[in-house]
């Protein structure tokens, strides 16, 4: 067992090449433009929605939502200068003022109607609350 964090670019691989593929996923099959901006967030917590509302089954879309996290991961990495942590096969964003964010997890969070991608890049982007601190 490994106690030491790894950092990028071993610990960034997998949820880099998680969101390439989301990103070409959505531009293929449902005609989305994703451009690694915060704004583009908003499209993607639409889509995770409208998964939500058709009522598909958390397995059927479980690599789905890890790239839509993973890619929310990416556009915080590129806002903040961030960088991707993993351990135990979980996989976290750190932002430079230490605070630890898993945008994979909220992902899950937004299709359970409980989260939103577009608002925890804002918080990570802005210093603002995390969201579990009860903001």
């Amino acid at each position: 067992m490994t106690t030491q964090q790894e950092t990028r670019p071993s610990a960034a691989a997998k949820p880099v090449r998680w969101a390439a593929d989301a990103v070409a996923a959505m531009r293929e099959g449902a005609r989305l433009r994703l451009d690694y901006s915060a704004r583009s967030l908003w499209s993607v917590d639409r889509m995770i929605e409208e998964i939500r509302r058709e009522g598909a089954p958390y397995a059927a879309v479980k690599a789905v939502l890890r790239g839509f996290g993973a890619y929310t991961g990416e556009v915080i990495v590129r806002q903040t200068g961030g960088e991707w942590w993993t351990t135990g096969g979980d996989h976290w964003i750190r932002t430079p003022d230490g605070r630890l964010w898993d945008p994979i997890e909220e992902a899950v969070r937004c299709y359970t109607g409980d989260g939103s991608l577009r608002l925890l890049c804002r918080d990570a982007s802005s210093g603002g609350p995390h969201p579990r601190d009860g903001a």
